[in-house]
Formats: C-alpha cells, sequence, structure tokens
C-alpha cells in the first residue's frame, strides 16, 4: 500500500486537529497528554527520563509531540493498570487538553503472565492465555469503559486515540528463548494478541474514540522475523516489548494516520 510522505501525513494531522486561526496556533502548541502502560511509556526503546516508569525520548508520545510541535505531559508508565491511569493519570487532563492518547489493557488481564508460560519449558502456556482471554472478555469492558468516561470527563473537547498492541510472533518456526517457544504457541499468542484488539477497539467506539491499530504496521517485524521491532526473550533489555524502531516504523505513522 502506497504510504503518503511524513510530512504530508504530519500537516494534515495538525490540520485536522486545530480549528484555530494559524496565529493562534503559532501562540498555542497542542496541549497533548500521553497515558498508559509500558507499550505507550516505551519500554524498551530506551533512553528513559524517568527509570520508574521507563519513559523514553524514543517512545511514540515523544515522537508524535515532535512531529506536531506539540507540549506533552508525559504520563504512561511501565506496568500500569487501567485502576493505576484513574488513580494518577488521568489527573493530566483538563478542559485545555486538545489530543490524548492511551494505550492500556495488556497488565490488567495478566498478558505477561501467559507470556512466561509459554517461554518456560516443558509447560502447557494455553490455560494461562485461556484465563488472560476470560479476563479480557469478562472483565476488561468495563474497566475500559470507567477510563474512557474519565478521559471524556475531564478532556471534552480532546481528540482521543486509543492505541492498540501489536502481535508479537512471526509464528513460522520454532524459535526464541532457546527455541522453546512451538509454532503452535507462537499462533496462540497471537490470536490472544487479536482478541484483547478487537475488545479494546469495541470499547474506544463506544466512547467515539479513534482505535490506533498497529498489527499491519508490525506485520514482518514480529518476534523471530528477520528484522524484529520487538524485543524477544532477553535478560539485558525488556522483553516482548517495541525497540524503537517499534515506535518510530510502527506506531507513529499509525497515529499520524489516524489524525
Amino acid at each position: 500500500m502506497h504510504r503518503l510522505p511524513r510530512a504530508v501525513l504530519t500537516a494534515a494531522a495538525t490540520l485536522a486537529l486545530l480549528a484555530a486561526p494559524a496565529a493562534a496556533q503559532a501562540q498555542e502548541p497542542v496541549d497533548y497528554v500521553a497515558l498508559g502502560d509500558s507499550y505507550s511509556s516505551g519500554s524498551g526503546a530506551g533512553p528513559y527520563t524517568d527509570a520508574a516508569c521507563q519513559r523514553s525520548t524514543k517512545a511514540h508520545p515523544s515522537l508524535l509531540a515532535g512531529e506536531l510541535g506539540a507540549e506533552l505531559t508525559f504520563v504512561a508508565c511501565g506496568g500500569a493498570t487501567t485502576d493505576d491511569v484513574l488513580a494518577g493519570q488521568v489527573q493530566a487532563l483538563d478542559a485545555g487538553t486538545d489530543l490524548v492518547t492511551i494505550g492500556i489493557g495488556g497488565n490488567d488481564i495478566g498478558w505477561t503472565e501467559a507470556i512466561t508460560a509459554c517461554i518456560t519449558p516443558f509447560q502447557n502456556c494455553h490455560p494461562a492465555i485461556e484465563e488472560a482471554e476470560r479476563k479480557a472478555t469478562e472483565e476488561l469492558p468495563a474497566k475500559l469503559d470507567a477510563v474512557y468516561t474519565e478521559i471524556e470527563t475531564r478532556a471534552p473537547d480532546a481528540e482521543v486515540l486509543v492505541t492498540g498492541y501489536p502481535r508479537l510472533f512471526a509464528a513460522r518456526n520454532t524459535c526464541d528463548a532457546f527455541g522453546s517457544i512451538s509454532v503452535a504457541e507462537q499462533q496462540r499468542m497471537n490470536a490472544g494478541a487479536d482478541l484483547l484488539s478487537a475488545v479494546i477497539q469495541e470499547a474506544a467506539a463506544a466512547h467515539g474514540f479513534a482505535y490506533v491499530d498497529v498489527r499491519d504496521e508490525f506485520t514482518g517485524h514480529e518476534v523471530c522475523s528477520a528484522a524484529p521491532w520487538l524485543h524477544g526473550f532477553t535478560v539485558t533489555d525488556v522483553p516482548y516489548h517495541p525497540k524503537a524502531s517499534g515506535h518510530s516504523g510502527g506506531y507513529l505513522p499509525a497515529l499520524l494516520g489516524a489524525l
């Protein structure tokens, strides 16, 4: 698919977002607040301005702010759940907020625990995935609704972009974690990621928020692909999270396209 040059996307995004006169735009940059978990904070992308939350200068919120010339309030934090967003992140929003991005939900369903089960040798990880899927369908919608309602209340005039999660694995050969993850396990985890995406997309649509699906952008760049944008099993970085290339090549174009 032919992609428009980034300069064109950036210009279109800015014009669509701001309906004020050009002079006012020059004086008042976009007030942008980035909420969410580790996939939004940039865990795995480095370097970090906040070690505890692993907020990265190479994460998509920082990159998007740079493209738009926006004033960024970056409160996404690694490990965050929907409860954490409500308790400590939404306070950054107010009536003057123009743009919000949020990626949340994976930690609420125990997705990390499911991945851990799959990379553990001689362990059947399907029950852990099934439990994560149960939480995604039975528990997560109400939690997302609470978060999205709070965003609407605090920032009623903001454009809200809800970011999804990529599929993790290429699922073409047994690989990663010393070759312990089978093709079937990779396919099963990818199916779980698709279910999570569907749940988040439906919840976002119910509030009129745009869902930013990054699965197509990451296709061909999964763990075990020729050019991965995601860390696989590693003890030197944050495993199963996007590298800097995943934010610049995956999330940023998808966000600009959504704007």
